[in-house]
């Protein structure tokens, strides 16, 4: 299912890209190439953006962890103590632990859940401040068509049709 898929995009592609071409017999084709992560990374607000994320990435990591020490040392504690303790007593440690592994679990998904929402939040008007500065760098540069690098159906493209770092100059001039 996954391939068909990709067969369809890459077909697609090629049509569009010989319809352009046939189009443009008359006029020069000027193709671009852009890594949006890449610009992303560069800009100024992705900088300042990824070290927000991994501000909260740590907060969350540090929020888990004395819950994952405090299972590891309940761990440790029915490892010791098997052989002494009554099986009912085993049972119920062994239970405690289960208790606090699905907390853990939970936690874990809350963590998780609100990080997508923070780079949704962080990530998400720079991204589409980027699509803008391309289609406007599209416009005005002459471009007849700008394609995502890692864009399914493009497996390949020379080094000089990226424009990635004219893009990041564009987007870091607008502040």
């Amino acid at each position: 299912m996954r391939f068909q898929k990709f067969e369809k995009l890459a077909c697609l592609l090629v049509a569009c890209f010989l319809f352009v071409a046939s189009s443009a017999a008359a006029e020069e084709l000027k193709v671009g190439v852009v890594d949006i992560d890449q610009a992303l990374a560069a800009t100024d607000d992705g900088k300042a953006a990824r070290d927000e994320f991994e501000r909260k990435l740590r907060e969350g990591e540090a929020q888990l962890q004395p819950m994952a020490d405090q299972l590891k040392a309940m761990f440790e504690e029915v490892e010791q103590k098997q052989f002494v303790l009554s099986e009912e007593a085993i049972r119920k440690k062994r239970l405690e632990v289960a208790e606090l592994q699905n907390k853990i679990e939970n936690r874990k998904r809350e963590i998780e859940g609100q990080l997508q929402v923070d780079r949704e939040r962080l990530m998400g008007p720079i991204q589409q401040k980027l699509v803008g500065i391309i289609t406007e760098l599209g416009r005005t540069g002459g471009y007849s068509m700008i394609l995502l690098r890692g864009t399914p159906g493009i497996i390949y493209t020379r080094e000089a049709l990226d424009i990635t770092d004219k893009v990041v100059q564009a987007y870091n001039s607008k502040g």
